[in-house]
């Protein structure tokens, strides 16, 4: 039986994949009555005069909204609302599996930004933090900024910044293993999309200065028209040469190229034009940029993908459910860039220097103490900036 009929058997079988456990037996008049009517109403009271009772007398502080508008699906597109609710469900498995991180999918049915941002507003109270997930460029960007500045709990993006920090954990560990300078590095991101902004815009606040971010067009410079506003935006702090031109022109003599875009566009002949000792990071899902073998052949030194079936695979669920679990822990109001870079260097140096080679530079996901190591680090930055 094939991936396929497996995953519909199984799904139709268990009619989904989430379900609510009660915590309490309610089997008796005593029990019904402390759970529900009329014990209830003491906590309310509590809640009511102090709103920060609501962590101390509910689930809230650990259950995260897993919110998407179906507008971005795991290579799937734009496939609506209800058809994105299998992935939310297997996000919150993830949540669970990974970080014991209580979440529940919510797939709103609209593309407008101010509908999914008041959704999301007035739903929060029941939410400890959001993760929002496939939700188109550029809208996500405006969707997420708009709810950090709104909201008083965590809001992360995991497609932006869950792919960030992975990324940034697999460069940390290859300048280890090559023996260079993350600043130093010159760096193509070919893909403009939430992903590909997340990292240049991480990489940029660990010290890598020399970037160029291509979209389909080829490279982003200033100048360049017809530019959407996160577009714009990027312009302004990377490409400090403002080279034009395709991918093929601006990977020239670059250390590292970072892809999430499309399948097959990085050619061997393009890696064979990189400095010595090229990192490769061909992220496309299910085909990637480049397949890890022809790039070998011509020369990469480092290579990973988003594919489990490849070493190194960038996978996001090594960075969010520790993240989040980190913040719920620590109370936290918001993800700020410092979390992210603890987070990746937590998950980076999980590898100690003897395991540390070219086809490991990543941890597995399955390695128990990635999320430990995550959520210690997350948590501590987190209770140090609230001091």
């Amino acid at each position: 039986m094939d991936i396929k009929k497996k995953a519909l058997d199984i799904h139709e079988k268990n009619k989904g994949k989430i379900y609510i456990k009660s915590k309490i037996e309610v089997n008796d008049r005593e029990s019904l009555s402390l759970a529900y009517t009329p014990g209830v109403a003491e906590p309310c009271r509590h809640i009511q005069k102090d709103k920060n009772n609501i962590y101390k007398y509910t689930a809230k502080g650990n259950m995260v909204a897993v919110i998407t508008d179906g507008s971005a699906v795991l290579g799937l597109g734009d496939i609506g609302a209800d058809a994105a609710l299998p992935v939310m469900e297997g996000k919150s498995i993830l949540f669970k599996e990974f970080a014991d991180v209580d979440s529940f999918p919510i797939c709103i049915d609209s593309k407008d930004i101010d509908t999914v941002v008041n959704t999301v507003k007035l739903i929060s109270s029941s939410f400890g933090g959001i993760n929002l997930e496939d939700i188109s460029a550029p809208r996500c960007f405006e969707i997420e900024k708009r709810l950090k500045e709104e909201l008083d709990i965590p809001v992360f993006h995991d497609d932006q910044h869950g792919t960030a920090v992975v990324v940034l954990a697999g460069l940390i560990n290859s300048v280890r293993l090559l023996d260079k300078s993350l600043e130093d590095l010159k760096v193509v991101i070919n893909g403009a999309g939430a992903a590909g902004v997340a990292i240049g815009k991480l990489l940029i606040k660990i010290g890598i200065k020399d970037i160029v971010i291509c979209d389909s067009k080829g490279a982003i410079y200033k100048g360049r028209e017809n530019l959407n506003w996160i577009k714009e935006e990027m312009v302004a702090i990377t490409n400090p040469k403002n080279e034009k031109g395709s991918l093929k022109d601006v990977i020239k003599n670059r250390d590292v190229f970072i892809g999430v875009s499309a399948p097959n566009v990085l050619t061997g002949e393009m890696i064979e034009t990189m400095n010595e000792n090229p990192v490769v990071f061909a992220l496309a899902n299910p085909i990637p940029e480049i397949m890890p073998d022809k790039a070998k052949k011509h020369g990469a030194k480092i290579i990973a993908t988003g594919r489990s079936d490849f070493d190194n695979q960038i996978n996001n669920v090594l960075a969010f459910p520790g993240i989040f679990r980190g913040v719920l822990d620590a109370r936290a109001k918001e993800i700020t860039d410092d979390m992210k870079i603890a987070a990746a260097n937590a998950i980076a140096y999980v590898i100690d220097d003897k395991e540390l080679k070219e086809d490991y530079i990543i941890p597995d996901p399955f390695d128990k103490r990635v999320t430990k190591a995550v959520s210690e680090a997350v948590k501590e930055v987190a209770l140090k900036n609230s001091k």
